[in-house]
């Protein structure tokens, strides 16, 4: 089980670190190997969203999610990215910003750091989103319930995550246009652009994907009236298809996208080479992905029932560091230190529930049908 799902993933640690080692000698392999630790201790909590997420759509769109999604994740967000940020932020062209990124690094790496607060602002803002629908929903299950149980009855107000998103961007903007007053360079404006940037991408896609999956749900509901219980850790009785799995995976891909932001800016204090920084990440986003099939084929999430819970509130505090990025410097470690805790601490919380009500926290042999190719 473990071999067949992170079988691809070896392997191409294997090869990527051979490969480091062939081009840029030993320094070259430490720098690709540090990098792919740095995106795995940064986007576990990915993971276990993903995972949540991928659960409910059909083995045809779990295999596109595993195959082609791997290829956006690895050459579009950690190779194409920064190159078309630089291209953007210097207003050069594609050729022009290829070239600056192979022959002048050290410009190149100035300008991706000076798009930062666009990132930043972006990035932040869609996953606070994600973050603030997910606590202010009722849930069955309850990890923090001092905190989950008041958010509950405060989400029965319309747009309020909407608003606490913009509120949260109208004092980022500001406290950077107070920063730009002392000295610093005015970014207030594009800090604003990119967030509300951010807060409409969340919407749209998120809107359009969860009208597909709701219609879907009535679908199925109206032509089979007693349809057949979900499989444990499907999340789904019947696998999402069609248009809603088409959004739903737009809407994995745009939360991946956020997720890399961090590990992709962070990179820059390891090396300004986008190769290496691609190896070393792609490698990484490899294992992020074979790590959510075997939390979907073991059902996890069904036996775990807080690690949604803390991969939710990995990501919120993500959001807010990314945020406070935009005019303090927080180090990679911190971000990951924090996620990982998070995660920790409610699976722990889940394995104590499972003995206090007599359940195993396991799949009972029972696995989850998953297209493989990871």
């Amino acid at each position: 089980m473990l071999l067949k799902t992170f079988g691809w993933s070896f392997a191409i640690t294997v090869l990527g670190l051979a490969l480091a080692g062939v081009l840029w000698g030993w320094q070259g392999l430490a720098i690709v190997g540090i990098l792919s630790v740095l995106e795995i201790s940064l986007s576990f909590d990915n993971a276990v969203i993903n995972a949540g997420i991928l659960r409910k759509m059909n083995a045809f769109w779990q295999k596109i999610f595993l195959t082609v999604g791997i290829l956006v994740a690895v050459f579009g967000m950690r190779l194409v990215f920064p190159v078309v940020v630089v291209a953007i932020t210097a207003k050069l062209g594609p050729i022009e910003a290829v070239s600056l990124a192979l022959n002048d690094k050290a410009r190149y790496q100035e300008l991706v750091t000076s798009a930062h607060p666009a990132i930043a602002a972006f990035g932040g803002i869609f996953l606070l989103m994600i973050f603030l629908d997910f606590i202010f929903e009722e849930r069955d299950y309850k990890w923090l319930s001092w905190i989950e149980k008041p958010m509950a009855k405060m989400g029965k107000l319309d747009m309020l995550s909407v608003i606490i998103a913009l509120v949260v961007l109208l004092v980022t903007s500001m406290t950077v246009a107070s920063a730009a007053a002392h000295g610093a360079g005015d970014k207030s404006a594009t800090v604003l652009l990119a967030g509300v940037a951010g807060l409409l991408t969340y919407l749209v896609v998120g809107g359009i994907s969860g009208y597909f999956e709701e219609k879907l749900e009535e679908d199925e509901e109206d032509d089979e009236p007693a349809a057949a219980p979900a499989k444990k850790g499907t999340g789904a009785a019947v696998g999402l298809a069609g248009k809603a799995a088409f959004f739903m995976f737009l809407y994995l891909e745009v939360i991946d996208a956020s997720f890399s932001f961090d590990g992709v800016i962070g990179a820059f204090a390891i090396t300004n080479d986008i190769f290496m920084m691609a190896l070393g990440l792609g490698i990484g986003a490899m294992y992020i992905r074979s790590l959510t099939v075997f939390l979907v084929r073991k059902g996890t999430l069904d036996d775990y029932v807080y690690l949604e819970h803390g991969a939710h509130y990995a990501i919120g505090a993500l959001a807010v560091i990314l945020l406070l990025t935009i005019k303090y410097e927080i180090h990679e470690v911190i971000t990951g230190l924090v996620g990982i805790a998070l995660i920790a601490l409610s699976f722990g919380s889940s394995v104590a529930r499972n003995r206090r009500e007599g359940k195993p926290g396991e799949s009972s042999g029972e696995t989850t049908e998953v297209a493989s190719g990871v």
